[in-house]
């Protein structure tokens, strides 16, 4: 059964934690892995009660991809491997 265009998927899958930026917004990715709504993720942020740290930027809540994935019980050098890879596959070219 698939879900309707508007549906909201919940859960983050451990492929997307690992190729997530160094730092990113709280919502929605923080929300998603968490499997709670935009509104609970900004409260428990604003209250200091998500179970990784955030960090405020102006008016931005971000939070690490590391945390992240410690939280989820990922390990970090999954990610750092995966950029390895794909940093040597690439191919590079020497000006002439």
């Amino acid at each position: 059964m698939t879900q309707p265009a508007g549906a909201r998927r919940s859960g983050l899958r451990a492929s997307e934690a690992l190729q997530l930026p160094v730092m990113f917004d709280v919502w929605p990715t923080v929300g998603q892995a968490l499997g709670i709504g935009r509104t609970a993720t900004y409260q428990l942020a604003r209250e200091d009660a998500l179970p990784i740290p955030v960090v405020r930027v102006g008016r931005l809540l971000r939070a690490r991809r590391s945390d992240l994935l410690t939280f989820l019980g990922l390990d970090n050098n999954e990610a750092a491997a995966g950029a390895t890879a794909a940093a040597s596959s690439e191919r590079t070219t020497e000006p002439a």
